[in-house]
């Protein structure tokens, strides 16, 4: 049966972590039990080559072995999303790569290039749709600054079906959402954190890169939020802040280490992270993330 993949992206949306082993080469099959862990405490949706899955740090024929791995693991369990992105034609190979392995979607990075032109934009996308076959496409959006019109326009691009919504700027989401299509469906791209302003504007869901460490305590934030209960989410959301405060450190550079220091610290050894990510953690956020570990029961006290 297929997957009602509209209503899966109003949940959580997890951002799986790529395992490298000992001498740096991705190792997928060490992502098994992360999959395993997140399906079983109901994440709705899994995402291979997201910023969590180390993406601009994978060379190209890496995040198609990523994609095609993530693929078995799911084996049509849930929707899988696959990341695409970089150069035009890594975007289009990858959304090829992606859709032959049987992702649900495909999720377009905001290209990172100095010179993007808004109009550039809406060809980049819809090159990246058609080398996807007509999959559904979600943008991620990390920077507001191209404008509401412009955000609106590359909305009302065939088989855009969803906004992961990455700029800490609930009332530019607003206005975004006032201007695109109705059946766009608006997700919280700055994870557990930020979900609940953006739902208090409209949005629904959010993503996570807490589901590879501790999925059940994501799927409880989705629901009560779903719920209209902001006080239990604020409560449940202030028991894993440590974890999200360590990764924004460093400008954001342990936001990848904070994870896989975590799964290590789990018996889940899934290697380092790979430069420019501020790796190994420092002692001081070593110590705090062992804290939070074990106040969780998520490590032997």
């Amino acid at each position: 049966m297929p997957h009602d993949l509209a209503r899966a992206l109003t949940g959580v949306s997890g951002i799986l972590v790529t395992p490298f082993d000992a001498a740096g080469e991705i190792a997928p099959d060490l992502q098994a039990p992360v999959v395993e862990r997140a399906i079983k405490a109901g994440v709705h949706v899994l995402t291979a080559n997201g910023n969590t899955g180390e993406f601009y740090g994978l060379t190209t024929d890496e995040a198609v072995a990523m994609v095609e791995a993530s693929a078995r693991h799911i084996a049509k369990r849930v929707p899988l999303v696959a990341g695409v992105g970089r150069s035009i034609r890594d975007a289009c190979r990858l959304a090829e790569a992606s859709a032959a392995a049987g992702a649900d979607a495909l999720m377009i990075h905001q290209p990172p290039d100095p010179f993007v032109a808004p109009r550039g934009i809406e060809d980049y996308i819809r090159a990246v749709q058609e080398a996807g076959g007509g999959l559904p496409l979600v943008l991620y959006l990390r920077n507001d600054a191209i404008g509401t019109d412009a955000i609106a326009s590359i909305c009302r691009i065939p088989n855009v079906i969803g906004v992961k919504w990455a700029t800490p700027n609930p009332m530019k989401l607003k206005a975004a959402m006032a201007a695109a299509p109705d059946h766009i469906i608006w997700t919280g791209g700055l994870a557990e954190v930020w979900a609940p302003a953006f739902y208090a504007v409209g949005a629904r869901g959010f993503t996570s890169g807490l589901i590879n460490v501790w999925p059940e305590c994501s799927v409880a934030i989705n629901s009560s939020l779903e719920a209209g209960d902001f006080a239990t989410a604020r409560t449940l959301i202030g028991e894993m802040q440590v974890f999200e405060d360590i990764r924004a450190e460093e400008q954001g550079g342990a936001n990848v280490p904070g994870v896989k220091a975590a799964l290590s610290l789990m018996g889940e050894d899934c290697g380092a992270a790979r430069p420019p990510a501020a790796w190994p953690l420092s002692e001081n956020q070593l110590a705090r993330l062992t804290d939070f570990m074990r106040a969780n029961g998520l490590i032997k006290a």
